[in-house]
């Protein structure tokens, strides 16, 4: 299906939605870029993720209601079907029920991510409760590319899941789920763990916590591929740094956590592994402020990466006034790139990059190039 996708002259280029035209001006890299949908039966949404499913087409989901944390958060899919996105449907929700008398209630939900393993149905992820410090972890599957699902199912008590970005397969076919938590108490503790399931999530294994969520707050990791066994997790902090935290051995042990070379205003970010061994990175290229919650969440960036630790700038997805934040990206077969991240709240935004195309500079001092 990607292969039919709709792709670009650089002087002109309508994006999927029909909404975003590209001049030439714009980076040669961007392949297209425009909204998955344009109107919807909710006025917020946040934490996209995207995959691409055995038949080759792209299904994204995220959750969208009032506002986040409220009961009628849901989380909503669309697919990609001939060059446009379907109508967004919602697929799951908090709806629990009390066996005792069957009342009802309802939590919202939160950060569904997409996976699809090399053999068996498209996972979809997500977490439901009341907060990040007590939610829980659900699963539902597809056989069909997103078009139907299972009845969404509770993973086993102390599992999450994937808590915003998607695991990885390792060679032993384990799937391998970057996650992490949130304490409770006024001053929470934030660590990262991972989760390893070898038969699609029925039974689990816990790895870590790999820090004390204090010397370094850290949560949201992504899974980097350096090879021969090596792997790398890096994401998001409240010191003002992304964090990241090496394994030699498959992910079964890990190494200190420390902080890395990015900036990062305590807010998610997103990266991948490429084909060609280089990295991905998506994120807010700048710092927080220690007198609120987070710095600002724009600008959104791209940088690329040889060993996952030193970065080069590529590209500035969003600049303007607002919030551009809680991207998701991957490579597909064809070689293309896909990120979608939250736009001010509002609408979930799809950009295609050809990695091919990206034109790398030097950050010197941490700083983003000026163009």
């Amino acid at each position: 299906m990607l292969k039919h996708f709709v792709f670009c002259s650089l002087s002109l280029v309508v994006s999927l939605m029909g909404t975003t035209q590209l001049h030439a001006k714009d980076p040669v890299a961007i392949v297209s870029s425009g909204f998955i949908y344009e109107s919807a039966p909710f006025p917020s949404c946040h934490a996209s993720t995207i995959e691409q499913d055995q038949s080759g087409g792209l299904v994204a989901a995220w959750f969208g209601g009032t506002h986040e944390k409220n009961p009628d958060v849901g989380i909503w899919v669309s697919r990609l079907v001939d060059g446009k996105w379907s109508t967004p449907v919602e697929v799951a929700n908090g709806v629990q029920y009390t066996k005792a008398d069957g009342t009802v209630h309802r939590h919202p939900t939160w950060n569904p991510v997409l996976f699809q393993p090399n053999n068996g149905p498209l996972m979809l992820f997500y977490k439901a409760g009341p907060t990040p410090q007590t939610w829980w972890g659900m699963l539902t599957t597809s056989k069909d590319g997103g078009r139907t699902w299972s009845q969404p199912s509770r993973l086993p008590e102390g599992i999450l899941g994937p808590v915003k970005n998607k695991p990885v397969q390792l060679a032993n076919g384990d799937i391998l789920c970057p996650t992490s938590n949130e304490t409770p108490e006024s001053k929470s503790k934030w660590s990262v763990h991972f989760e390893v399931t070898s038969d699609l999530g029925k039974t689990w294994r816990k790895v870590g916590p790999v820090n004390d969520g204090v010397e370094v707050q850290s949560i949201q990791p992504s899974i980097l591929s350096l090879g021969k066994g090596k792997l790398l997790a890096i994401g998001r902090t409240r010191q003002n740094r992304i964090f990241e935290v090496a394994s030699n051995d498959g992910g079964n042990t890990w190494g200190k956590l420390s902080l890395g070379s990015l900036p990062n205003p305590n807010s998610g970010t997103d990266a991948v592994t490429l084909k060609d061994g280089r990295h991905v990175i998506v994120y807010n290229h700048v710092g927080g402020d220690p007198k609120r919650w987070g710095g600002k969440r724009t600008p959104l960036n791209v940088a690329v990466s040889k060993d996952g630790h030193t970065w080069q700038a590529a590209l500035v997805l969003e600049d303007q006034p607002g919030e551009y934040s809680y991207p998701a990206i991957i490579q597909s077969r064809d070689g293309l790139v896909h990120i979608t991240y939250t736009w001010k709240r509002q609408l979930v935004k799809h950009v295609v990059l050809d990695p091919e195309k990206l034109v790398l500079k030097p950050m010197k001092d941490g700083q983003w190039p000026i163009r």
